[in-house]
């Protein structure tokens, strides 16, 4: 009924509304509008228009009107009838307008507002030749204008040679049909219903082009052509096929609130400027593969009911498709984005397919609140990538999308996507636990400390006499509050956090909770970088190694000194610098944080064994076996084995003694016993079961040994752990559901 309205003119409005008062009169109005079949043809007619007569046309053409600063022919609120029962009108039509337009500079513009155009229009007859050679339009054009004709030229010039040497069917054509056709003036069309075909195809438009409110009730042919100056076709309604194919548009092109009832292709086109579909309608397919979009794109709160391709597309800054809905496939294959592509809020119901898409470094899928069922829906790309381009702010209103997108990355058993995306559930967790824990509490905070942050007094109270009423649930409410505006939440919103008071316990078990995401972020990205721990178990083995040997080996330096050989030290030193290099350089290859978790690594590894060494070292005594190693090994055999379950002493049986005995000082290949040791507590994994001796040993020596061993407990626990979760078969029959 509102689109029946908006068609009519002032008069019949007033009359319609007078009837619509009626009731049973407008039911009436309303069956013969259903009874016409809505089609355009039949709107076209019902709308009284004067005809387009050979008199009026001269009238208008020899008395041009002044619009917007621009001399105008004035067609507007005309019935311009150009079908082929009216040969005499059309004939004429085409070059006398095509003559007036052009014959003065600057050209006239035309102005088709309110008409209704019977009958295939084209504007390119309208317009100037201009032939494969010669420059003689060049002073109407710019630079870039000139540039992209000669270009057009070349391009036209190969395709005819082409044509010739292939023998194909259109190669006998002679150079007139290889022109580009030059409309000089501004166009406008505004509210033009245009009942049918409409043709623009290979013309130069060098002025704006206004069709706001337009409809186009068949096909819109519109291939290879180029817009210098802005294109509004702001609410328009394209009922046929539109075709905008190799098009050039060299300003903003706006097609917001646009509806596309049939196919659209935009195929190989170039948008130079802003290009705008808020809020637009696709009924049918969309095609926008090989498009090169240079500004940003905005397809906000747009409505795909078909597919859409974006396929071989550049896209060199942000696509914007916010609030948008996508009922079937979306297709991205072999794109590139350089910029930011913002789904926020969106609806995905089948595949939207990103494979062998390029993204650049500052690149990213911002896909915060999208409404995404994994039973339904699918998002793909190249393993490994997809995961780590997707960019989720918060955590607060994303936790179902986080556990649907991990889902439907096992479906495609993409595990490293699936580990990228549980990483970033992780890290922000984190941050919504360091919010609760560090952060003013709105909800429970005194005066003072709003003070602090910069609120005034006037914003405090209005703070207190909102929480007597309820609680604040989101940081976003306060601004439904009367003194609060979008900067004063600009100002503090990082100071601030909307969250239900915490008791003393809650407080504790959040804080336990945070410290172990945090630990294992920094140790293994959540269990996701197999390369991070074993990059912290080299660098965990190459310390405790060398801290073995340092005790074992410089016991004293009188009366007689007992330290190692310089050839064993050369030896030590040389393979502790090695290993420690190449733990380094895992931590800081894989840890995305590598000095935080090189002080988290610190935490556990030097202060308990800095007092340890500091007690063996003061406390040093002479002791019976002080020529003798303080570990043993098995010498009755030597294997590859896993020693989970194996304690850091020998059996007290004393049977177990004569198997073990204590380690050569000897040997060239001594040193290697300590990283043996140390492999033995940590990864529970070795080739000689070393153990510590049982007489004559210091404490200290035997609490740091067994420091290690719990280590290696918590280290083996990670490290499997981390193994479910990245081994690709293990983790699916782990975690598939």
């Amino acid at each position: 009924m509102t689109l029946f309205f908006d068609l009519l003119r002032v008069s019949y409005r007033v009359a319609f509304l007078k009837i619509h008062g009626k009731g049973i009169w407008a039911i009436v109005i309303l069956a013969l509008w259903v009874s016409l079949g809505f089609s355009d043809v039949a709107l076209g007619e019902s709308i009284d228009r004067a005809m387009l007569t050979e008199r009026v046309f001269q009238d208008r053409l020899n008395a041009p009107v002044l619009r917007d600063g621009v001399q105008t022919v004035d067609l507007t609120n005309l019935t311009i009838d150009l079908r082929s029962d009216n040969t005499a009108f059309r004939d004429r039509f085409y070059p006398v307008l095509q003559r007036k337009l052009n014959e003065t500079n600057p050209p006239l513009a035309l102005d088709l507002s309110g008409s209704i155009v019977r009958g295939n229009l084209d504007f390119g007859r309208l317009g100037l030749n201009v032939p494969l050679y010669g420059s003689a339009l060049s002073p109407l054009l710019s630079v870039e204008e000139r540039q992209q004709l000669e270009r057009d030229r070349r391009r036209l010039s190969q395709l005819r040679q082409l044509s010739r040497s292939s023998l194909l069917e259109f190669g006998s054509q002679n150079e007139e049909d290889f022109q580009v056709m030059v409309f000089r003036g501004r166009l406008k069309f505004v509210e033009t219903r245009f009942l049918d075909i409409v043709d623009f195809t290979n013309t130069f438009f060098l002025d704006r082009v206004d069709g706001i409110g337009a409809v186009f009730a068949k096909a819109l042919r519109g291939a290879d052509a180029r817009f210098s100056q802005t294109v509004r076709l702001t609410n328009a309604r394209f009922s046929g096929e539109a075709i905008f194919q190799n098009d050039i548009f060299f300003e903003d092109l706006e097609l917001n609130g646009a509806r596309f009832e049939e196919q659209v292709r935009f195929r190989g086109s170039t948008f130079k400027n802003k290009v705008i579909f808020h809020g637009s309608v696709f009924n049918n397919i969309a095609n926008f593969e090989n498009v090169s979009f240079l500004k940003v794109s905005d397809f906000s709160q747009t409505n795909w009911q078909d597919r859409s391709w974006f396929s071989k597309a550049h896209f060199s800054d942000d696509l914007i498709l916010t609030n948008s809905s996508f009922m079937e496939a979306v297709n991205f294959r072999e794109s590139q984005l350089d910029r930011s592509v913002n789904l926020r809020s969106s609806s995905i119901s089948g595949l939207m397919d990103f494979s062998d898409t390029q993204f650049s470094e500052n690149a990213h899928l911002n896909v915060s609140n999208l409404t995404f069922d994994s039973e339904k829906a699918m998002l793909s790309g190249n393993p490994g990538q997809i995961g780590r381009v997707i960019s989720i702010p918060t955590l607060q209103g994303n936790e179902n999308l986080l556990k649907n997108l991990i889902r439907n990355f096992r479906k495609l058993e993409q595990i490293e996507d699936v580990n990228l995306v549980d990483c970033k559930r992780a890290s922000l967790k984190q941050k919504d636990l360091i919010k609760q824990l560090f952060l003013i509490n709105i909800n429970t905070a005194s005066f003072m400390r709003l003070q602090k942050i910069g609120l005034s007094d006037t914003q405090i109270e209005e703070i207190f006499d909102r929480r007597q009423i309820k609680p604040f649930t989101n940081l976003s409410e306060i601004l439904i509050l009367e003194k609060f505006n979008l900067t004063t939440y600009v100002k503090v919103r990082d100071r601030i956090v909307a969250s239900p008071p915490l008791s003393l316990i809650k407080r504790f078990q959040r804080t336990i909770e945070f410290l172990s995401i945090s630990i294992l972020l920094l140790l293994s990205q959540n269990g996701t970088s197999f390369e991070l721990v074993f990059g912290i178990g080299v660098f965990s083995i190459a310390y405790f190694g060398v801290l073995f040997w340092g005790i074992d080996r410089f016991r004293r330096q009188l009366p007689a000194p007992i330290v190692p050989k310089s050839e064993e030290t050369v030896w030590m030193l040389s393979s502790f610098s090695l290993l420690i290099g190449l733990g380094l350089s895992e931590i800081f290859h894989c840890s995305p944080q590598p000095l935080l978790t090189l002080i988290c690594l610190s935490v556990a590894l030097i202060p308990v064994p800095a007092w340890l060494l500091f007690l063996i070292y003061k406390n040093r005594h002479d002791l019976d076996l002080i020529n003798v190693s303080y570990f043993v090994e098995d010498g009755s055999m030597r294997q590859l084995r896993l020693t989970i379950g194996r304690l850091p002493v020998i059996p007290r049986c004393t049977l177990f003694r004569d198997r073990y005995e204590p380690i050569l000082f000897d040997r060239r290949w001594n040193w290697l016993n300590y990283y043996d040791l140390s492999s033995n507590n940590l990864f529970k994994f070795c080739f000689n079961d070393i153990r510590l001796r049982d007489r004559e040993i210091p404490g200290s020596i035997s609490a740091l040994v067994w420091y290690q061993w719990g280590l290696g407990l918590f280290y083996v626990a990670l490290l499997l752990w981390t193994l479910s979760r990245t081994i690709p078969g293990l983790n699916l029959f782990l975690y598939l559901k």
